[in-house]
């Protein structure tokens, strides 16, 4: 394979991450995470903002320009100027429902049960996110269905949409097949 740059995309709690590590060991290739370059590291996490120049230039100095490498998470346009360097996005999608359990999940697992929980530590930030991920398909916050549908329609490259309630090795075998049928069979 001689060049497999991929991003995988959608809503919080759709399973792109996860989706991108496990494409990234499938194909023996370097896995890496928008919120890794978004946010400045903070204990706890998720607290200051990177600058948009620095994050891009991490990015460049970091993976960019390997041949090889998967990206998960939204640039949400601070990031298009990385669109030459994908040469294919996956769009995950997956029903809201799903996309909130694995949120709450998520942050019980991060954070501590006790912690999420009313009375806890991260409850209001927990339920704050919650809420702000629930407004994805309806557009009332800044990460939507329709901006990332609207700039996936704008890219070059090819375009693989899948439903993120499928299980991740179905959705890694679908996508390792696609990649060999674009570069020749190299998958």
């Amino acid at each position: 394979m001689q060049s497999c740059r991929i991003h995988v995309m959608g809503a919080s709690g759709a399973d792109v991450t996860s989706l991108g590590r496990a494409l990234a060991t499938a194909l023996a290739i370097p896995h890496h995470d928008t919120d890794d370059y978004f946010w400045l590291p903070t204990d706890p996490p998720y607290r200051h903002m990177r600058d948009v120049g620095e994050r891009l230039k991490l990015m460049r100095d970091v993976f960019l320009p390997r041949a090889a490498w998967v990206l998960s998470g939204s640039l949400n346009g601070w990031g298009d100027v990385l669109i030459p360097d994908f040469d294919v996005v996956i769009f995950l999608t997956t029903p809201r429902e799903i996309r909130l359990q694995r949120l709450r999940a998520r942050e019980a697992t991060q954070f501590g049960t006790e912690a999420v929980a009313p009375g806890g530590h991260r409850h209001a930030e927990t339920e704050e996110f919650i809420e702000w991920a629930s407004g994805y398909e309806e557009g009332n916050v800044s990460r939507t269905q329709a901006k990332h549908q609207a700039w996936l329609a704008k890219l070059p490259c090819p375009v693989l949409r899948m439903d993120g309630s499928r299980l991740l090795p179905e959705l890694v075998a679908e996508v390792r097949g696609t990649i060999g049928r674009h570069d020749g069979g190299a998958a």
